[in-house]
Protein backbone atom coordinates (compact mmCIF):
# COMPACT_ATOMS: atom_id res chain seq x y z
CA UNK A 1 0.00 0.00 0.00
CA UNK A 2 1.19 3.57 -1.40
CA UNK A 3 1.52 6.02 1.64
CA UNK A 4 0.39 9.46 0.96
CA UNK A 5 3.43 11.79 0.28
CA UNK A 6 2.21 13.82 3.46
CA UNK A 7 2.59 10.88 5.75
CA UNK A 8 5.72 9.44 4.11
CA UNK A 9 7.51 12.53 4.43
CA UNK A 10 6.50 12.90 7.85
CA UNK A 11 10.09 11.46 9.64
CA UNK A 12 10.53 10.19 12.79
CA UNK A 13 6.91 10.19 14.37
CA UNK A 14 7.42 8.05 17.39
CA UNK A 15 6.82 11.01 19.48
CA UNK A 16 2.89 11.02 18.90
CA UNK A 17 2.11 8.21 21.13
CA UNK A 18 2.66 10.79 23.66
CA UNK A 19 -0.83 12.16 22.22
CA UNK A 20 -2.19 9.01 23.37
CA UNK A 21 -5.16 10.29 25.91
CA UNK A 22 -4.52 14.05 24.69
CA UNK A 23 -7.25 16.52 23.36
CA UNK A 24 -5.72 18.89 20.51
CA UNK A 25 -7.80 21.70 19.07
CA UNK A 26 -6.90 23.06 16.02
CA UNK A 27 -8.34 26.18 15.50
CA UNK A 28 -8.37 29.80 13.54
CA UNK A 29 -9.48 32.51 11.44
CA UNK A 30 -12.02 31.33 8.53
CA UNK A 31 -9.57 30.42 5.52
CA UNK A 32 -6.15 29.51 7.68
CA UNK A 33 -5.86 26.35 5.93
CA UNK A 34 -6.55 24.39 9.39
CA UNK A 35 -8.62 21.68 7.71
CA UNK A 36 -5.77 20.84 5.49
CA UNK A 37 -3.36 20.74 8.48
CA UNK A 38 -6.29 18.58 10.32
CA UNK A 39 -6.45 15.91 7.69
CA UNK A 40 -2.27 15.51 7.25
CA UNK A 41 -1.51 15.26 11.03
CA UNK A 42 -4.66 12.88 11.78
CA UNK A 43 -3.22 10.45 9.34
CA UNK A 44 0.37 10.99 10.25
CA UNK A 45 -0.78 10.13 13.79
CA UNK A 46 -2.70 7.22 12.69
CA UNK A 47 0.38 5.61 10.77
CA UNK A 48 2.66 6.08 13.82
CA UNK A 49 -0.24 3.66 15.49
CA UNK A 50 -2.26 5.95 17.47
CA UNK A 51 -5.58 5.49 17.89
CA UNK A 52 -7.39 9.10 16.52
CA UNK A 53 -10.57 10.57 17.34
CA UNK A 54 -11.76 13.31 14.89
CA UNK A 55 -15.32 15.77 15.90
CA UNK A 56 -15.95 19.04 14.42
CA UNK A 57 -17.63 21.75 15.53
CA UNK A 58 -20.37 23.30 15.71
CA UNK A 59 -21.70 19.51 15.32
CA UNK A 60 -20.17 16.18 15.65
CA UNK A 61 -23.23 14.34 16.76
CA UNK A 62 -26.68 14.52 15.68
CA UNK A 63 -28.03 16.99 18.15
CA UNK A 64 -24.84 18.97 17.34
CA UNK A 65 -25.36 18.83 13.72
CA UNK A 66 -28.77 20.57 13.65
CA UNK A 67 -27.56 22.92 15.94
CA UNK A 68 -24.43 23.55 12.98
CA UNK A 69 -27.70 23.85 10.55
CA UNK A 70 -29.48 26.98 12.48
CA UNK A 71 -25.82 28.41 13.42
CA UNK A 72 -24.35 28.93 9.63
CA UNK A 73 -27.84 29.69 7.95
CA UNK A 74 -27.42 32.62 5.96
CA UNK A 75 -31.32 32.92 6.64
CA UNK A 76 -30.83 33.74 10.59
CA UNK A 77 -29.05 36.88 10.44
CA UNK A 78 -31.21 38.12 13.28
CA UNK A 79 -29.32 36.14 15.50
CA UNK A 80 -27.82 37.54 18.36
CA UNK A 81 -24.38 37.12 19.60
CA UNK A 82 -25.50 35.82 22.96
CA UNK A 83 -27.93 33.16 21.76
CA UNK A 84 -24.85 31.96 18.94
CA UNK A 85 -22.62 31.52 22.12
CA UNK A 86 -24.88 29.62 23.53
CA UNK A 87 -26.25 27.61 20.76
CA UNK A 88 -22.50 26.62 20.22
CA UNK A 89 -22.13 25.67 23.99
CA UNK A 90 -25.25 23.51 23.88
CA UNK A 91 -23.73 21.39 20.35
CA UNK A 92 -20.15 21.31 22.58
CA UNK A 93 -21.98 19.86 25.64
CA UNK A 94 -23.22 17.44 23.72
CA UNK A 95 -20.21 16.62 21.73
CA UNK A 96 -18.35 16.44 24.80
CA UNK A 97 -20.45 14.16 26.38
CA UNK A 98 -21.09 11.55 24.08
CA UNK A 99 -18.02 11.45 22.25
CA UNK A 100 -14.80 13.48 23.54
CA UNK A 101 -14.71 12.58 26.96
CA UNK A 102 -15.52 8.74 26.55
CA UNK A 103 -12.57 8.93 23.49
CA UNK A 104 -10.27 10.53 26.15
CA UNK A 105 -10.98 7.83 28.69
CA UNK A 106 -10.58 4.61 26.36
CA UNK A 107 -6.84 6.25 25.61
CA UNK A 108 -6.99 7.98 21.83
CA UNK A 109 -6.26 11.46 20.95
CA UNK A 110 -9.01 13.23 20.35
CA UNK A 111 -8.41 15.88 17.31
CA UNK A 112 -11.37 18.73 16.91
CA UNK A 113 -11.90 20.80 14.40
CA UNK A 114 -12.59 23.89 16.33
CA UNK A 115 -13.88 23.84 20.30
CA UNK A 116 -13.78 26.95 22.82
CA UNK A 117 -11.37 29.04 20.99
CA UNK A 118 -13.68 29.53 18.31
CA UNK A 119 -16.30 30.89 20.61
CA UNK A 120 -13.79 33.46 22.04
CA UNK A 121 -12.29 34.19 18.68
CA UNK A 122 -15.53 35.01 17.15
CA UNK A 123 -18.47 35.74 19.80
CA UNK A 124 -15.69 37.55 21.71
CA UNK A 125 -12.73 39.38 20.70
CA UNK A 126 -15.16 39.92 17.04
CA UNK A 127 -18.72 39.87 18.47
CA UNK A 128 -18.42 41.95 21.70
CA UNK A 129 -19.23 39.36 24.57
CA UNK A 130 -17.18 39.16 28.15
CA UNK A 131 -14.35 36.61 27.57
CA UNK A 132 -14.55 35.37 31.03
CA UNK A 133 -18.24 34.73 30.51
CA UNK A 134 -17.32 32.83 27.67
CA UNK A 135 -14.93 30.77 29.80
CA UNK A 136 -17.37 30.00 32.24
CA UNK A 137 -19.66 28.73 29.53
CA UNK A 138 -17.17 26.46 28.08
CA UNK A 139 -16.69 25.05 31.54
CA UNK A 140 -20.09 24.47 32.22
CA UNK A 141 -20.66 22.68 28.87
CA UNK A 142 -17.41 20.40 29.40
CA UNK A 143 -17.74 19.82 32.68
CA UNK A 144 -14.44 22.19 33.74
CA UNK A 145 -12.10 20.57 31.13
CA UNK A 146 -10.60 22.67 28.47
CA UNK A 147 -8.28 21.35 25.90
CA UNK A 148 -4.78 19.78 26.53
CA UNK A 149 -3.61 21.80 23.61
CA UNK A 150 -4.58 24.23 21.06
CA UNK A 151 -2.98 24.87 17.76
CA UNK A 152 -3.70 28.32 16.02
CA UNK A 153 -2.82 28.68 12.17
CA UNK A 154 -2.44 32.48 11.91
CA UNK A 155 -2.49 34.27 8.36
CA UNK A 156 -3.43 37.75 7.23
CA UNK A 157 -7.11 38.92 7.10
CA UNK A 158 -6.58 39.21 3.40
CA UNK A 159 -4.86 36.00 2.52
CA UNK A 160 -7.43 34.05 4.60
CA UNK A 161 -10.46 35.75 3.14
CA UNK A 162 -9.12 35.35 -0.63
CA UNK A 163 -9.04 31.81 -0.13
CA UNK A 164 -12.37 31.11 1.41
CA UNK A 165 -15.54 30.20 -1.12
CA UNK A 166 -17.35 32.64 -2.83
CA UNK A 167 -20.70 30.81 -1.12
CA UNK A 168 -20.62 32.17 1.97
CA UNK A 169 -22.18 30.73 5.57
CA UNK A 170 -23.51 33.29 7.60
CA UNK A 171 -19.83 33.42 10.02
CA UNK A 172 -17.73 33.56 6.77
CA UNK A 173 -19.52 36.37 5.98
CA UNK A 174 -19.45 39.16 8.38
CA UNK A 175 -16.97 41.23 6.00
CA UNK A 176 -13.21 42.02 6.56
CA UNK A 177 -13.01 44.08 9.68
CA UNK A 178 -14.75 40.88 11.67
CA UNK A 179 -12.54 38.57 10.79
CA UNK A 180 -9.45 40.92 11.55
CA UNK A 181 -11.08 41.29 14.80
CA UNK A 182 -11.64 37.10 15.20
CA UNK A 183 -7.73 36.98 14.33
CA UNK A 184 -6.72 39.07 17.01
CA UNK A 185 -8.97 36.97 19.15
CA UNK A 186 -6.75 34.21 18.40
CA UNK A 187 -3.35 35.64 19.28
CA UNK A 188 -4.95 37.24 22.52
CA UNK A 189 -5.77 33.43 23.72
CA UNK A 190 -2.38 32.17 23.13
CA UNK A 191 -0.62 34.98 24.73
CA UNK A 192 -3.07 34.63 27.67
CA UNK A 193 -2.93 30.32 27.68
CA UNK A 194 0.92 29.94 26.47
CA UNK A 195 1.32 26.51 28.24
CA UNK A 196 -1.81 25.11 26.02
CA UNK A 197 -1.62 26.95 22.76
CA UNK A 198 0.83 27.00 20.08
CA UNK A 199 0.46 29.54 17.17
CA UNK A 200 1.85 28.53 13.20
CA UNK A 201 2.00 30.56 10.51
CA UNK A 202 -0.01 29.12 7.93
CA UNK A 203 0.50 31.71 5.58
CA UNK A 204 3.23 29.69 3.37
CA UNK A 205 2.63 26.28 1.76
CA UNK A 206 1.08 23.61 3.18
CA UNK A 207 4.34 21.84 3.03
CA UNK A 208 6.09 23.97 5.42
CA UNK A 209 3.03 24.72 7.59
CA UNK A 210 2.66 20.82 8.26
CA UNK A 211 6.43 21.14 9.11
CA UNK A 212 5.92 23.68 11.35
CA UNK A 213 2.99 22.08 13.20
CA UNK A 214 4.97 19.39 13.91
CA UNK A 215 8.07 21.03 15.47
CA UNK A 216 5.42 22.84 17.56
CA UNK A 217 3.42 19.82 18.79
CA UNK A 218 6.43 17.61 19.24
CA UNK A 219 7.86 20.73 21.32
CA UNK A 220 4.71 21.02 23.32
CA UNK A 221 4.44 17.26 23.42
CA UNK A 222 8.02 17.12 25.33
CA UNK A 223 7.51 19.63 27.45
CA UNK A 224 4.36 18.16 29.11
CA UNK A 225 5.31 14.47 28.72
CA UNK A 226 5.11 13.91 32.62
CA UNK A 227 1.96 15.48 32.77
CA UNK A 228 -1.59 13.59 33.27
CA UNK A 229 -3.37 13.55 30.33
CA UNK A 230 -6.08 15.46 29.75
CA UNK A 231 -5.27 17.11 34.10
CA UNK A 232 -6.93 20.48 33.39
CA UNK A 233 -6.68 23.47 35.01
Amino acid sequence: MTLPAHVAAAGDTAWMRSLRGRFVVFDGPDGSGKSTQFRRFSDIARAAGVEVVEVREPGGTPIGEKIRTILLDPSNAEMTVRAEMLLYMASRAQLFAQRIEPALRGGALVLADRFVSSTLAYQGAAGGMDEDDIVAGGRVATGNHVPDLTVVFDVSTDVALSRLSPLLDRMEGKGREFHMRVRAGYLSQAERWPDRYVVVDSSVAPDAVTASLHAAARAWAAAHAGARAHAHR
